[in-house]
């Protein structure tokens, strides 16, 4: 696979993710950095989305329940280039039955190289970066080059 490069602008595009037993960590990591988040645009699965819109008036663009295809969908948007960071608190102590969506949103993160937290500690060392203020070039998939050469075989 070849390369290009995108531009992760100065205002991120960033998603919160946050499995049931993990709500209430994301939901007090919202609100210690909500000056910093409140500058960006945030989308969320559901009933995170609206936890966070509803105790902090940042506006939050949510999809569906994570369950209910939320996480395809937040998947979905990063593929298409429009998430440039995920915060996803995931259980990883307890199953989830939309455990593969779960694999999905990770897989689908990694291919299109944008920063990821799956806790609290890499969530602050993002939102700390010098990174996180600046537009940022990445590295990504050539996909429509990938295609071309796809069509030709």
């Amino acid at each position: 696979m070849e390369f290009t490069t995108r531009t992760i602008g100065k205002q991120k595009h960033i998603a919160l993710v946050a499995h049931d037993h993990c709500k209430n960590m994301l939901m007090k990591w919202v609100d210690k950095n909500v000056a910093e988040l409140s500058q960006h645009t945030l989308y969320a699965t559901g009933t995170t989305g609206n936890l966070v819109q509803r105790n902090t008036g940042i506006e939050v663009k949510s999809m569906l329940s994570g369950p209910m295809g939320g996480d395809q969908q937040v998947g979905a948007m990063i593929a298409e280039g429009k998430i440039d960071l995920l915060i996803f608190l995931w259980d990883p102590l307890n199953a989830v039955p939309h455990d593969p969506d779960v694999k999905a949103l990770l897989r689908l993160a990694t291919v299109w190289n944008i920063p990821v937290a799956t806790n609290l500690a890499t969530a602050d060392f993002l939102i700390a970066s010098p990174l996180f203020k600046e537009e940022v070039e990445i590295s990504i998939p050539d996909y429509q080059n990938y295609l071309l050469s796809r069509l030709k075989a």
